[in-house]
């Protein structure tokens, strides 16, 4: 096994997939090795999906050595059916070409949104929306990706990205962030898609309902809406307490916790070459940083498992 990579900055973002322009679910922050708690990078008017994307684009261009996680999912499943979109001519062959394809039906869509996509005729059959349930939708919790059935192995509740109805579902966040990573265009490496790079940022998927788990957060609850919680959490990863937040919404709380929780497993090996992931899943479905996959669940921390009796 490799070793595990190393970093000089951690970074977690909490996605949205609102058709604003700048959606109250965005939210970064970032830390850097050692103990300092992790702060929130603010926008002047407040964070853009197109702002982030040049965000990104100038942490390749300085050479940054960065570990940025995305918290969406980075494609659609694909195993279960040999396929995205089943019976669709246009289903692409691999993630690239998903995102490429989601891009390309979206650009009529401000603010990278993913509202063309859905309204595509073949694309919205496999979809479960708001009062339209496409007829390639299966029922029950819908489709998953391999990965995601080692979220729920790991104890999570994960969502199918077919499924768009909901306070939790997954998929519009995770459409619009699969324009971000087209528009990336491989300027900056996305694992497990790509090798992680000797230099530069790396993207990962996460799920920051993980980092809660880690970080000794019963099931059941998953959200931290004040401080002294949030410096409970971030001590079981580590992490000194942090600066007073402007605001202790979910969104940026994720962020926080997550960033901490990226800093605290990033340097386990074994995460970077998980049991489960094969070269084909590689190439199609991606995975979430620090699920096993194997049946043995998520990554904990001791003081994790001592927080959960």
């Amino acid at each position: 096994m490799n070793p595990a990579p190393a970093f000089a900055s951690f970074i977690a973002i909490d996605w949205s997939g609102q058709a604003v322009e700048r959606p109250r679910g965005l939210a970064v922050a970032r830390c850097g090795p050692g103990e300092a708690a992790p702060v929130l990078v603010e926008a002047e008017r407040g964070w853009s999906r197109e702002g982030i994307l040049a965000w990104i684009e100038g942490l390749a261009e300085t050479g940054q050595r960065a570990l940025v996680g995305l918290d969406l999912s980075m494609a659609f499943p694909f195993a279960d059916a040999g396929g995205y979109f089943p019976g669709w001519d246009r289903s692409p062959a691999d993630a690239r070409d998903l995102w490429a394809l989601v891009d390309g039906m979206c650009e009529r869509d401000p603010f990278l949104g993913a509202s063309g996509f859905l309204a595509d005729p073949e694309a919205r059959r496999h979809f479960r929306q708001q009062r339209d349930c496409g007829d390639l939708f299966p029922g029950g919790r819908g489709r998953f990706r391999v990965c995601e059935h080692g979220q729920a192995a790991a104890g999570l509740l994960p969502y199918s990205c077919f499924n768009l109805v909901g306070a939790a579902q997954v998929g519009k966040s995770s459409l619009t962030g699969m324009r971000v990573l087209h528009r990336l265009g491989g300027r900056v490496p996305v694992w497990p898609f790509d090798p992680v790079p000797e230099t530069g940022p790396v993207i990962v998927e996460i799920y920051t309902t993980l980092a809660a788990r880690t970080a000794g957060m019963r099931r059941g609850l998953s959200k931290i809406r004040d401080g002294e919680t949030l410096d409970r959490m971030l001590a079981a990863l580590g992490s000194a307490p942090h600066d007073p937040l402007a605001r202790y919404d979910d969104h940026a709380t994720d962020a926080v916790l997550s960033a901490a929780w990226l800093r605290q497993v990033s340097g386990r090996a074994a995460l970077w070459s998980p049991p489960g992931l094969t070269p084909e899943l590689a190439r199609t479905e991606g995975w979430t940083f620090g699920i096993a996959g194997d049946g043995a669940g998520a990554v904990t921390s001791p003081s994790s498992s001592q927080a959960r009796g």
